[in-house]
């Protein structure tokens, strides 16, 4: 996976090789409708540093918690 910037490609190949087995096909089209996004916008929602659209809310706060250490210090 090569996403614009390398926090991205780190945070999004954790997630995927974590869960998306367990996806059902809805949730796979909303993994994908958040892959499309700007990579600047998702890092800054994973990170907290800007709201969330609230169609993504509950899945960017799943990548998050897998994330610390990598948008912010742990």
């Amino acid at each position: 996976m090569r996403r614009g910037i390398k926090e991205m490609d780190l945070i999004l190949q954790a997630f995927a090789e974590a869960h998306l087995d367990g996806f059902s096909d809805s949730d796979l089209a909303l993994y994908d409708q958040l892959l499309a996004e700007n990579d600047h916008d998702i890092y800054g929602w994973i990170g907290g540093q800007f709201p969330t659209p609230a169609q993504y809310f509950d899945l960017v706060a799943r990548i998050a918690n897998g994330a610390e250490g990598v948008t912010r210090p742990t």
